[in-house]
């Protein structure tokens, strides 16, 4: 087991009973992120946790596999299905280079809170590009940092992780801004459809970006047509 899932295995109990830490943000991501899936919609979530953003995202697709680098993570989530007889969610105990996860094509990817945790974020949105139908969303929110001169909180924050990994005390951490984290996304062959920062500080980058389709401007979606006759997305 890599140093980085027992990290997570041994904070899964601390994590599942920690409150979101801005209800409001979090609803808003919710929101946005429904507008773009539809209930035929086969989806795997990336880093999914204790389960909790896959469950309530559940009655808004398909299918939807939820993974996770840490097992006592999953092994939470598990029983968090269980409770609630959810029937078109999967969890399993994979990272995001797992065959296990399947090769796809999937009709949108999720990742939430992890392509900050990756040593090589490039690398991971290329994988998740080809996981993607031609049109397919890949739908992410990612901790970044403030573009304006960095706060003292976290110039000291980059200068104790080392120390604080070594120890086994934190997981590895990709300090990225906005800008940074767009450019990677957009240079894997994505078109970015909409960002925003929920919340806003300190900005945890809510970005939508759509695969390509194989014939450009042919590919529509059902979603796209309401959005061009004035509904609102």
């Amino acid at each position: 087991m890599s140093n980085t899932s027992t990290f997570w295995d041994r904070i899964a109990e601390k994590y599942a009973k920690k409150p979101v830490r801005d209800p409001d943000a979090y609803a808003r991501t919710l929101e946005r992120v429904r507008s773009y899936l539809a209930d035929s919609d086969s989806v795997p979530e990336l880093g999914s946790g204790t389960g909790t953003t896959a469950l309530l995202l559940a009655d808004s697709v398909g299918h939807l596999t939820a993974s996770d680098l840490s097992p006592n993570m999953i092994g939470i989530a598990a029983e968090k299905v269980k409770r609630q007889g959810t029937a078109n969610v999967a969890f399993l105990s994979a990272d995001l280079f797992d065959p296990a996860l399947g090769e796809g094509p999937y009709d949108a990817v999720l990742a939430f809170n992890l392509l900050h945790l990756l040593p090589d974020t490039a690398e991971a949105v290329r994988h998740i590009h080809g996981l993607l139908k031609p049109g397919g969303y890949f739908i992410s929110k990612t901790f970044c940092l403030p573009e304006a001169r960095l706060p003292l909180l976290y110039r000291a924050m980059r200068l104790a992780l080392p120390v604080l990994q070594w120890l086994g005390k934190a997981p590895y951490v990709n300090f990225m801004r906005t800008g940074e984290l767009q450019g990677i996304i957009a240079a894997a062959g994505f078109d970015i459809v909409e960002t925003g920062d929920y919340p806003a500080s300190p900005p945890n980058r809510f970005i939508v970006a759509r695969k390509a389709s194989t014939y450009p401007g042919l590919f529509i979606r059902v979603s796209d047509l309401v959005c061009v006759h004035g509904s609102s997305c």
